[in-house]
């Protein structure tokens, strides 16, 4: 019996014995900045308010976000943290990846952001995962008329051209795949050959014209959601059966006041982890035919089930195909041992076992890397903080 099916028992939920094994996808946001790989913090880690380059007591960096990365705050163009983020959500289980995207423009950190997605592919793929493309399509505001669509029909193509077309890209029922958070641009439409799947939010969709819908963690207005309210959202969202993706989070709890950007959106309780469990087991209850978990890494809404340092591994840990705990610390472990200089060589053959899914003997090269390293230490003098990383086991 899938151990999906098992959690669904275990939190009182209905579990249908004919429901397909849904596709279980995670939202990505590749917008991260650091001075030593960008030249500069970027506005995600700092919102005009917080100072990176200030420590806490503990070497905490101050950055915009109630939690803290396990990794420390990264850039989302350093090959390093790709590498051990792919390597995570593989050995969580995790089938497949919807990236945040701005499209192709110039303006703010869009290009930033669109080098760092084609960055992020060529991991995808050698790690077997499927991707889609989350199109914000409020990066069209601001344009002159006529521009926006001439910008609009640049972002899609360049979409169709290098995400449609690869066999990694995510599909549905023959058709590839495209999310649009909103549509929020009055006048955005789609005119694809492709024909994609185009999902947009629950309360937009329809008026524009969508194939469908996915869910999101619904807050708004500045309100404390309870799990009352939300998991009534959620039914309300699931029984349209135009919607194609369910939704899991582990809480929102966004840090837009702290940093004077806006009012706080919201917030729902992460309860411990209640929230994620029970967001989780309702979404693969649900019936459609994708679950996306929102997010990977949106550390200014506290939204994010990658490893941090108050929360460890426990919302990977969650998932249903996740693999044994001690086999999930070792993309970090190699990311630290990257950082501290140990042997390339050794450390890409650890990458390349981990992807072929040869934790054991990934696990002896790594432990073998970090004895070297701690008596190189040992003789250089004191170690360095580090992000946390354990020890090999």
């Amino acid at each position: 019996m899938p151990r999906w099916i098992v959690l669904l028992g275990c939190l009182g939920l209905p579990a249908s014995a004919t429901a397909a094994d849904p596709r279980l996808l995670v939202h990505y946001m590749p917008w991260y900045a650091t001075r030593d790989v960008s030249g500069s913090w970027g506005w995600h880690w700092t919102m005009n308010h917080f100072d990176p380059e200030r420590r806490t007591a503990d070497g905490r960096r101050e950055i915009a976000s109630h939690e803290y990365p396990l990794i420390g705050p990264y850039d989302s163009g350093d090959e390093r943290v790709l590498e051990c983020h792919v390597l995570l959500m593989k050995l969580a289980g995790i089938d497949g990846v919807v990236i945040d995207w701005y499209g192709t423009g110039d303006a703010n950190d869009y290009p930033a952001i669109h080098r760092n997605v084609q960055r992020l592919l060529p991991w995808l793929h050698r790690a077997g995962l499927s991707f889609a493309i989350c199109y914000e399509d409020q990066s069209l505001r601001g344009l002159p008329p006529d521009l926006d669509a001439e910008q609009s029909a640049r972002d899609l193509k360049w979409v169709e051209r290098h995400c449609f077309a690869t066999p990694h890209g995510l599909r549905h029922e023959g058709r590839p795949v495209l999310f649009v958070f909103g549509p929020q641009h009055p006048h955005w439409t789609v005119t694809l050959e492709s024909r994609p799947v185009v999902l947009g939010l629950p309360h937009l969709y329809r008026e524009r014209g969508l194939d469908g819908c996915f869910a999101w963690p619904p807050v708004d207005g500045g309100r404390v959601v309870a799990r009352e309210a939300w998991t009534a959202f959620l039914d309300a969202v699931y029984a349209d059966d135009r919607t194609l993706v369910a939704t899991a989070f582990p809480g929102f709890n966004d840090i837009y006041s702290q940093a004077g950007v806006h009012e706080s959106y919201g917030s729902i309780d992460d309860d411990d982890g209640r929230t994620f469990s029970t967001s989780l087991a309702r979404a693969l209850a649900s019936g459609k035919p994708f679950v996306q978990i929102a997010t990977w890494n949106d550390f200014g809404e506290g939204t994010m089930i990658e490893p941090t340092r108050a929360r460890g591994y426990r919302s990977l840990e969650a998932l249903p195909r996740c693999g044994p705990p001690a086999h999930l610390r070792l993309p970090v472990l190699l990311y630290d041992l990257r950082e501290r200089g140990g042997d390339a060589p050794r450390l890409d053959e650890a990458a390349a076992r981990l992807f072929a899914d040869d934790c054991a003997a990934a696990a002896d090269i790594l432990a073998g890397v970090q004895r070297d390293l701690a008596a190189d230490e040992v003789d250089d003098g004191p170690d360095r903080p580090t992000g946390g990383a354990p020890a090999a086991p």
